[in-house]
């Protein structure tokens, strides 16, 4: 499916607040995922850029939006205000997770039982986290961190505040 959209900017909206984004026509959101009502994942570029894995967001009325970060917004040269070529299509593509998360894993079976009891949603949380690491140093201290969490039964959540508080 591909339109034009207007890049909007929230106002005070909770936990929405100062986000950049664009609406999706609800014709559009039908034909990718006929009845949906929850977020989804979709794939396609914004202008130039391509898009993989980005979540459409409900917005309570049937409605998606798709919210645009900094780092899209700079890549495409562009801020609230302007218009955007949008070219989407369900992405069905199962979620990555990080080999070498797993492959340490394999070493701490208390870990791995408490990792495979998690949603698959909240796997990807770890996964995403190790992955977006930019060094291999912060990798492996993120893959430590992960591996000491789930062999105390902490979720993501629960290890981020409980790091946090030994810095």
């Amino acid at each position: 499916m591909t339109f034009t959209a207007l890049l909007e900017k929230f106002g005070a909206k909770g936990e929405k607040t100062g986000w950049t984004y664009f609406s999706i026509p609800l014709d559009v959101s039908e034909a990718l995922r006929p009845g949906q009502k929850t977020s989804f994942r979709v794939k396609g570029q914004l202008d130039a850029l391509p898009l993989k894995a980005v979540a459409l967001i409900p917005m309570g009325d049937g409605t998606f939006i798709l919210p645009v970060n900094t780092n899209m917004r700079r890549q495409i040269r562009k801020e609230a205000g302007a218009s955007v070529q949008v070219q989407l299509a369900f992405d069905d593509d199962p979620q990555l997770e990080s080999a070498d998360l797993l492959a340490c894993l394999e070493d701490d079976p208390q870990a791995l039982a408490f990792f495979q009891t998690l949603p698959r949603g909240h796997q990807n949380y770890f996964s995403r986290w190790i992955e977006s690491a930019k060094t291999p140093e912060t990798k492996a201290t993120r893959i430590a961190r992960t591996i000491h969490g789930l062999s105390m039964r902490m979720g993501y959540n629960e290890m981020v505040r409980y790091y946090k508080s030994r810095e």
